[in-house]
């Protein structure tokens, strides 16, 4: 291992021990880079490594809120915004019952490069809070998200930090949130939020944008091999806003979602997911009960099996892990391998654990994709709709998904690229962190050590 990264990884495991997901992500993107930091010594020089772990400014702050039965609460809010050396800092909130520090600096860590691969003028960041939304009636979410928001908003704004949604954040929360930011600042900053409902300045296909965007990673994935998508058989974890998109964007495309899993088990659907009927009934389904996948086998009697996971079916092409981190650990890359499938598409924020990930990347019938590359169009969508904010403009349909084409296809390319000039063949983990990294420590080169 090269001196300088094992330095910085030593120091950074050292000052936070109990932060697993964060120096998780770390240590596999550094370790990654090593060729890029071979060829730049004066990175050491200029303590790069150093900087780019340490967040520019990490907020933690309490929110108080009152339930419908006017009990008091207390949960923890965030914001770590990590790097804004490409500009104002961008990046979701999650509302989970597992949001610690650890998670936000991982997730804003990952959202560095991520933001870096689309090229377009935004800085990595995260927040959230320990609060779930889940069984909560509308009001207590709103009630939650004014007494977030009244914290938060002093310190985002369009030119700023634009948050965005993410796990337990969606359209009725950023609305929420949006409206109590507009009331404190007294000014309609459409851009310091985004993810918005369409009548109050969201773009549209946003929801769909990142389930849309690693389909069309995977196309160009499926090109390179001189394949096609039609025809494909997928298995995916989750069917929030990613999976559905993933569903009806394949569906679209001529493949089928013939697998997906919930936190109950999964759900086995031959003919796929591929109908109006089965989509809108996945948007009921999670409406009613976020938690459970079984009634979609029930309604369309298909096999459901409980309590395990898809990973491992004989009968797909691609695996898309799409829920959460961590989905993949080393026990079900070892069944991965044995199924014989050719393409492990990460979509979800670091969805394999990093023994795993390093475990596929060896099998060599595998082509595996990174999250922070195959998920980078949720975040494109959102910086083009604070594009359509600040310009008082709609795009259409048809032009947000052009845009959505050209920016999944120009990652990709710019992934192969990167690593095959330092040498690493067709490696497409390695390319995408070499790629955003390099955007990103050119530009901290660029603006002088401070």
């Amino acid at each position: 291992m090269n001196k300088y990264i094992e330095r910085v990884l030593a120091d950074t495991r050292a000052k936070n021990a109990n932060e697993p997901e964060f120096l998780q992500t770390v240590e596999e993107v550094l370790l990654s880079v090593e060729p890029l930091i071979e060829a730049h010594p004066e990175y050491e020089e200029a303590a790069l490594l150093e900087r780019m772990v340490e967040p520019e400014r990490a907020i933690s702050f309490r929110v108080t809120w009152e339930d419908d039965n006017h009990q008091w609460h207390v949960n923890r809010g965030y914001r770590v915004q990590y790097n804004a050396a490409l500009g104002p800092y961008k990046g979701g909130l999650r509302f989970a019952s597992n949001v610690n520090l650890s998670i936000i600096k991982f997730l804003g860590f990952e959202q560095i490069f991520k933001d870096a691969l689309t090229c377009l003028p935004i800085g990595g960041c995260k927040g959230g809070s320990d609060f779930s939304p889940i069984g909560r009636s509308d009001r207590e979410v709103m009630r939650f998200c004014q007494a977030f928001m009244t914290e938060l908003a002093r310190h985002i704004g369009g030119d700023i930090d634009s948050p965005a949604g993410d796990v337990g954040v969606g359209g009725r929360e950023i609305g929420y949130l949006y409206g109590q930011y507009r009331r404190i600042k007294g000014v309609s900053d459409m851009g310091a939020l985004t993810g918005k409902d369409v009548k109050t300045g969201g773009s549209i296909l946003r929801p769909e944008a990142t389930g849309y965007g690693a389909v069309y990673y995977l196309v160009e994935a499926l090109k390179h091999d001189g394949e096609s998508i039609e025809g494909k058989r997928i298995a995916i974890s989750g069917y929030g806003n990613v999976g559905w998109g993933i569903m009806k964007k394949a569906a679209d495309l001529g493949a089928k979602v013939t697998y997906f899993a919930g936190p109950d088990g999964y759900i086995h659907d031959p003919d796929g997911v591929n109908t109006e009927e089965k989509l809108n009934y996945i948007l009921e389904m999670r409406a009613k009960d976020p938690m459970h996948c079984q009634p979609y086998a029930e309604k369309f009697g298909c096999e459901f099996v409980p309590g395990t996971k898809c990973w491992g079916v004989k009968d797909v092409d691609i695996l898309m892990p799409a829920a959460t981190q961590n989905d993949v650990n080393m026990e079900w890359a070892e069944k991965i391998a044995a199924s014989g499938v050719k393409y492990y598409i990460e979509v979800a924020n670091m969805p394999t654990t990093n023994d795993a990930l390093a475990f596929l990347k060896e099998q060599k019938h595998m082509v595996v994709a990174p999250s922070k590359a195959v998920n980078a169009c949720g975040v494109s969508v959102s910086q083009m709709e604070m594009a359509q904010n600040a310009a008082r403009i709609y795009w259409s349909a048809e032009e947000v998904d052009a845009k959505m084409q050209a920016t999944m296809k120009n990652i990709y390319a710019a992934s192969v690229e990167a690593a095959e000039r330092y040498g690493l063949g067709y490696d497409l983990v390695a390319g995408a962190n070499i790629a955003g990294f390099q955007k990103v420590a050119d530009a901290m080169m660029a603006q002088g050590i401070f």
